[in-house]
């Protein structure tokens, strides 16, 4: 190994170099931290006045529900649906918590690229049906 080449961290140390990549991510932006937190929305959810969320049907969700987990995916007749792309967080929940995390998923991305206020609204209302 030569003087200026760093040495590979330990295997017992990925979990803790992992960590502090993902957070200085999560440092770049309110929709990085969003993005990058999952733990951290249902920590919310958790504690929010349950009778305001909608309650559906105890169903498989995507769990991680925000817009870089979605995208295109090709349908039948050469029609192109957008999807949950990105399964790793699937759990058996309120489908209302996928809405909830993509609706703060929308909402940190809109403000993050300096679209007024009533822009992040008309989307918002769009995903709520308002």
């Amino acid at each position: 190994m030569s003087k200026n080449q760093k040495p590979y961290p330990k295997f017992s140390d990925r979990a803790a170099v992992l960590g502090r990549l993902r957070n200085l991510k999560m440092a770049e932006s309110a929709h990085a931290y969003v993005r990058g937190n999952v733990d951290k929305s249902y920590e919310w959810l958790a504690s929010a006045d349950t009778a305001k969320i909608p309650q559906g049907p105890p169903i498989w969700i995507g769990g991680d529900c925000h817009l870089s987990n979605l995208g295109p995916i090709a349908g039948v007749g050469g029609k192109i649906d957008i999807q949950i792309r990105d399964l790793d967080q699937t759990v058996i929940g309120n489908p209302a918590h996928d809405l909830i995390r993509l609706g703060l998923s929308l909402a940190t991305a809109a403000r993050g690229s300096d679209l007024p206020g009533v822009t992040t609204a008309k989307m918002l209302g769009q995903l709520s049906g308002i």
